[in-house]
């Protein structure tokens, strides 16, 4: 054991995760970087699982929360009215959800992605009337009850040790040939012997990221909107990962032209890792009384600055072009240097997050390509059924440079570990 680590070895719960990939104690961060206390540089294709989609201590963004900090703003205040709240909310609403041509308000919850969730699906029964929820087998929604109750994966499930009720995990497209999706929840609704309760939402999202990166198309994502609209169900969509511009459009489901009844938001919509969750709800839908969902740290202020200075940001730099433009570039790179290398290898993805599927070889392989990415200065990780799948999520704002240097690192390692 290293000496650098042996605190954490030491006094930090089992439960810890990431370390055990990256066994290294890393001091900066800047846009596409990762820097170790060795001085070590790694580029980084994990993004915080999506939390710095704009970069490692963006310069614009974090000088807006370097400024606030040096006026003695203030930091906490509950869900009170303050300054740094109203610039959020009205920039979120006038500068992305409004030009959409969408209507939401906004419902600010604990500071976690599973959070939004249970906020999401606590007010949906409470519309519905209803208990039941229908999710698809191979989603990812969070680790706490209600959250993980949708969640589908039961290395997760088994952690609650409590039952996990009131939701129906259906098929998802890409798991049965010939498979009519939306004819099989009808059934379920229709069938008075299919012993499925009728549900108050289907939650979703429109690319199963943990999943094994998987984008669901948009023909299925408007069937499932229609579904809803005549079965008199909400349709929430999960924009935890995929949202703040990760599949190129700032909202996952644009591509579709479809709108959800219920969005839940995490990860960068706190503009440089900052903790924030949010749910975006149709109006008629807020039908909460005071405090019915609450939590001490719904109003992180400094979120709130580097949120709002993010919407300006990207909308200055054109991020939503930026990205389609280069997963151009790691689609394109990946079909000419890496699925040739053998034929049992599959790609998938949109924008700047793709999958390259290990599904076809021996179990271990995905984690040995990883721990050779590590080795060679790139830090990505692993999703899907057994790990199967590599992930390739870098930050928005990576350089093309760094961005071939670091899909030719991916490139050499796994030659070399299929090699072996």
């Amino acid at each position: 054991m290293k000496d650098s680590v042996k605190s954490f070895e030491r006094y930090e719960s089992e439960v810890r995760s990431y370390s055990r990939h990256f066994p290294k104690v890393f001091v900066n961060a800047k846009d596409a970087t990762i820097t170790d206390e060795d001085g070590k540089e790694y580029i980084d294709f994990f993004c915080g699982a999506g939390a710095v989609n704009y970069g490692h201590n963006n310069t614009y963004i974090k000088q807006k929360v370097v400024d606030y900090l040096a006026t003695d703003g203030i930091i906490h205040a509950l869900d009170m009215f303050t300054a740094p709240k109203r610039e959020f909310i009205e920039t979120l609403e006038q500068k992305i959800i409004e030009p959409r041509g969408l209507h939401y308000k906004i419902q600010f919850c604990g500071p976690t992605g599973t959070n939004a969730v249970e906020a999401a699906i606590k007010l949906a029964r409470k519309n519905k009337g209803r208990d039941n929820i229908f999710a698809f087998m191979g989603c990812f929604h969070g680790m706490t009850l209600g959250a993980l109750s949708l969640t589908s994966e039961m290395y997760a499930r088994r952690g609650a040790g409590v039952s996990l009720n009131d939701v129906t995990h259906i098929p998802a497209p890409y798991m049965f040939e010939g498979l009519d999706v939306i004819a099989y929840m009808q059934t379920l609704l229709d069938d008075d012997h299919s012993g499925v309760e009728k549900p108050a939402a289907v939650v979703m999202e429109t690319l199963q990221a943990e999943g094994g990166i998987r984008p669901f198309s948009n023909e299925f994502l408007q069937e499932v909107r229609a579904f809803c609209d005549k079965n008199d169900i909400l349709l929430i969509i999960d924009d935890i990962q995929v949202g703040c511009c990760r599949t190129g459009d700032f909202f996952s489901f644009e591509r579709a032209g479809i709108v959800p009844d219920m969005v839940v938001m995490s990860k960068s919509i706190g503009g440089m890792g900052m903790p924030l969750a949010i749910v975006l709800l149709k109006e008629d839908l807020d039908i909460w009384k005071p405090a019915e969902h609450n939590g001490t740290f719904r109003g992180n202020q400094l979120s709130f600055i580097a949120g709002k200075a993010s919407f300006d940001w990207l909308l200055e730099n054109h991020v939503e072009a930026e990205t389609k433009r280069k997963g151009s570039l790691v689609e394109d790179f990946i079909t000419k240097e890496i699925l040739p290398l053998d034929d049992r290898l599959e790609m998938r993805g949109l924008g700047l997050i793709w999958g390259i599927d290990f599904s076809g070889f021996e179990a271990d392989i995905t984690e040995r390509i990883i721990e050779t990415c590590f080795e060679n200065k790139l830090i990505c990780e692993a999703a899907g059924r057994n790990g199967a799948v590599l992930k390739i999520m870098p930050p928005l704002v990576i350089e093309d440079a760094l961005l071939q240097k670091g899909l030719e690192i991916v490139a050499a390692a796994i030659k070399e570990v299929i090699g072996k």
